[in-house]
This record gives structure tokens, sequence and C-alpha cells, in this order.
């Protein structure tokens, strides 16, 4: 009886994978962006003449725009910082040019996509299929990155919990959402490091007669890509990768910042424990599949500050800001890198084949064996 290996598996993935991904034209992204350019204008109308919101549009009309251009500098490099991360979990050793083209076009996909962030890693598929780069490499690295530009949200709302609990941040203004989400990112997390144990290392042989079809075959490169990318992504913890670092935690700083400097152009300044859960949290909101994140991310940001007690409409004013620049500031940088990607892809043979092999990043770094050991 023929045996069906791990890869002839991945050999078939891969020809699904290529067949599967389409990326959106230019023609696409400039459409979705025009329509989030009227559904902002719609909420700037009903910001400026509905009633009741009089308190919202002094703060509106006292803006201090430096605070606000300052918001805009801090989003552009929260956007560096992505490319950063996506290089260094990906591959360190591909141009700084064609990880600029891919991760910017990501981010502008994950700002006029209604695909809940899943829009940007779409593209970016896409355009690593289209350079050369395999399946197998695309899937657990995709895994690792998904982990690890999360790892510094996670992480930050567990200390900040800690904070309060060690008495460094007080009052703790709302007790059960802070300790709630601290414990609940402590238990997230320590589910998702174990998972590579409790599945397995993914790689034995199957039998001919086991379910061969497209969605069996999905299902297992899934698995596989899940198991190596979480170990993957553990492995560049433990070698303290600076891009890893620097691109995770420099992306959810820099772009906290953007928050905060929209606080101060509205003359508002939340203490730092309660400006950081409020981020952290609030930004769940921004995981419902809406474009943008229009409505779901806003209320999400100003729900939580409610929560902890800050000022509505001092809020409202800052995150509607800091939403228009968290969303425009990224989609703009990268609707101009997505045109110039599909061009490289264009005109380069197979930019992104050196990547090769698979986990060159993460071999790369293990001692040798010691020759003569006993």
């Amino acid at each position: 009886m023929r045996l069906r290996t791990p890869d002839t598996d991945l050999a078939t993935a891969d020809a699904d994978v290529g067949s599967a991904e389409e990326a959106p034209t230019p023609t696409h992204i400039r459409r979705r962006m025009l329509q989030l350019l009227v559904v902002g204008g719609v909420i700037a109308v009903v910001v400026l003449t509905g009633p009741g919101l009089g308190e919202l549009r002094s703060r509106i009309e006292h803006a201090r725009p430096e605070w606000l251009i300052a918001g805009c500098g801090l989003e552009v490099l929260s956007t560096l910082c992505y490319v950063v991360i996506f290089r260094s979990v990906f591959c360190p050793r591909m141009t700084w040019r064609l990880s600029y083209q891919i991760g910017m076009s990501e981010q502008a996909a994950n700002s006029v996509l209604s695909a809940s962030g899943a829009g940007g890693l779409a593209l970016g598929v896409w355009a690593l299929r289209r350079g050369g780069m395999s399946a197998e490499q695309i899937g657990r690295k995709t895994v690792a990155f998904f982990f690890l530009t999360s790892f510094a949200n996670v992480v930050a709302v567990i200390v900040l919990a800690a904070l309060y609990a060690a008495g460094v941040f007080h009052p703790d203004r709302n007790v059960p959402l802070t300790y709630g989400f601290g414990a609940g990112a402590l238990a997230v997390t320590a589910l998702v490091l174990a998972l590579p144990a409790l599945l397995g290392d993914g790689n034995h042989a199957v039998t001919e007669s086991a379910p061969a079809g497209r969605i069996a075959r999905l299902v297992r490169f899934a698995r596989e890509s899940l198991v190596q990318g979480l170990r993957d992504a553990t492995l560049l913890l433990r070698r303290r990768s600076p891009g890893v670092l620097i691109g995770s935690f420099g992306t959810m700083l820099f772009d906290m910042a953007v928050l905060w400097a929209c606080f101060r152009g509205f003359r508002a300044a939340p203490p730092l424990g309660v400006l950081g859960l409020g981020y952290l949290i609030g930004q769940l909101g921004g995981n419902l599949p809406i474009p943008g994140g229009i409505g779901g991310l806003d209320a999400g940001l100003i729900g939580t500050f409610a929560l902890y007690h800050q000022p509505l409409a001092a809020t409202t004013a800052a995150v509607l800001v800091y939403h228009a620049i968290s969303l425009w500031v990224p989609a703009l940088l990268g609707s101009v890198a997505f045109v110039q990607l599909r061009r490289t892809l264009e005109r380069a043979d197979r930019p992104a084949a050196m990547c090769f092999p698979l986990a060159e990043p993460i071999e790369a770094v293990r001692r040798p064996s010691r020759v003569g050991a006993a």
C-alpha cells in the first residue's frame, strides 16, 4: 500500500494555495478608500451638526493641531515597525524594499478591507507566492507572524494588570475589567504555547485510504503550519530577535502614542495605566469584520475608556481623530506601496525565492554540535 507523506500533502497544498489566492487590484483598493471617505464624511457631518454634541464640537474647535500632526508622525513610525517584524519573521534576507512594499501593502489592506485583519495576511500570502516562496514556508511563518504581532499586546495587558495589583498604578477605576482581561490574557497565552504539545509534531504519514480530498489536505496543512509556526515564534522569542521585539512592541507602542497625542490635542490626559488598558482592551472592537473598523473600533475604545471613568466628550474626540489617523496613514502609504509591489512582482523573477531554506532564520541560531565531545 502506498503512503501519502507530508511532502505529498504539502505539494498539493502548495498548488491549492497558489491557485486560490487572488490579490485585490489597485482599483479595488481605491474604490474601498472612496467608500471609507464617504462614510467618514457622513460621520463628520453628524458630529458638526447633530443635536446634543455641543461639548464635542467645542473640543474639536479648540484642538491643538501640533499634537495631531505629531500623531501622524507617530503612526508612520508604527507602520515602519510593522515592516521590521514582517521582514524579521518571514525572511531576514529579503530586501528592505520588497519587505516595505509587502508589509505596507498588508497594512493598507487591513485598513480598507472588511476582513478583520485577514485581508492584509491574504495579500501577503499572494505576494509571497508570486515572489517564489513555498506554501509550507508561508503557512508556518504566517502563524508565527500573527502570534508575534499579537505578543506585545497580550504581554502589555498582563504587565499592566500586574502593576495595578502591585500598587504601582492606582487607583484602579474598574477592578473587574483590569483583572478579568489580565487573567484572560494569561490563560490565552498558556493555551497557545501548549498547542504544539497538544497537537503533536503533525508529521505522520497517512495511508492512501485516509481522506485525501482538498478539505482534508488543507486541514492537515493548517495543523502542521500551526504547530511549526508556533514553534518558530517561540524560538525567535528565545533568541531575543531584535527585529521581532522592536517590530512587535514598536508597532503597538507608537500606535498607542498616537492615541495619547490625540488626547493631548484635545487637552485631556488619561493616567498611563488607563491609557494602556483602554487602548489594548478597546482595540478588540476593531476585530469586527467592518471596513476600516469604522464603528467597531470607535465603540470599543470609547466604551472602554468610559468604563474607566474618562470624560466622554474628550474621549470621543480623541478616539475619532486617532481612528482617522490610524486608518488613513497606513491606507495612503500602503496604497502607493501596493502599486510598487505589483510592478516589482511583474519585473522581478521570484524575488522572495532567496528565503529558502524553510527555517533559515530559526535553524541558523542552533548551536553546532561539539566535535569529539564525550
